[in-house]
């Protein structure tokens, strides 16, 4: 519900909507690569380049919408910015209260051995680590659901110990991707799809295929 969102962040960042109203939390999981990316990118949907991922989560999450025509579906992308510079939604708050991937923070480690250093938080999923993305929020504002029970995200790095090596690599060693295997995952990102997040944007097009002219 949008009120276990609203109810954890400064008024500044609230979703303008009833408390009771329902949302999901859109994921990527790491066969999205190879099931939903390629194939739009060979379909030829893309008839302006700007991100193929962007575009490929907006496809089919507008592929969502015509799902339910006779309802009213906001949908809201990680990337989107308010005029503000604000995200639109913070989505590592949104898949933590959704109950979808535990948001690690500096609070919740209890010695903090940081001083003063700036500490950024970071989303794992018990089945993915953190081979995964939240791509979106989709919410039905007129779909009021009181009686909704809240699902808490398991907490799958327990110790102090493994949260504070969470928070060192994402932090201090972000690029070589250790902190998405702090804990034993089903499934990861394949060697290409890791090349094609490695590699700067403006070269990507070309890992798949794409010529500058469609560009």
């Amino acid at each position: 519900k949008v009120g276990w969102y609203n109810a954890v962040l400064q008024p500044a960042f609230h979703l303008p909507y009833p408390d009771d109203t329902l949302a999901f939390v859109v994921l990527s999981t790491p066969s999205m690569f190879d099931k939903a990316l390629k194939p739009f990118v060979n379909k030829e949907w893309l008839k302006i380049i700007r991100d193929p991922v962007d575009q490929c989560v907006s496809h089919h999450l507008s592929r969502v919408k015509e799902k339910f025509p006779d309802q009213k579906v906001d949908v809201i992308f990680d990337y989107e910015i308010l005029p503000s510079r604000k995200p639109k939604f913070l989505a590592q708050t949104a898949a933590h209260v959704a109950g979808a991937a535990f948001y690690y923070q500096r609070k919740d480690v209890k010695l903090d051995p940081w001083g003063k250093k700036k500490i950024y938080g970071v989303c794992i999923h018990p089945k993915y680590g953190g081979w995964f993305a939240i791509r979106g929020l989709l919410l039905f504002p007129d779909i009021q659901l009181p009686f909704l029970e809240q699902s808490a995200p398991v907490d799958c790095v327990s110790t102090e110990e493994k949260r504070i090596e969470l928070l060192e690599q994402f932090n201090f060693h972000w690029q070589d991707g250790r902190y998405r295997d702090i804990i034993e995952v089903k499934e990861r990102y394949s060697e290409e799809q890791k090349t094609y997040f490695a590699t700067p944007p403006a070269e990507r097009f070309r890992l798949l295929g794409l010529t500058q002219e469609a560009q």
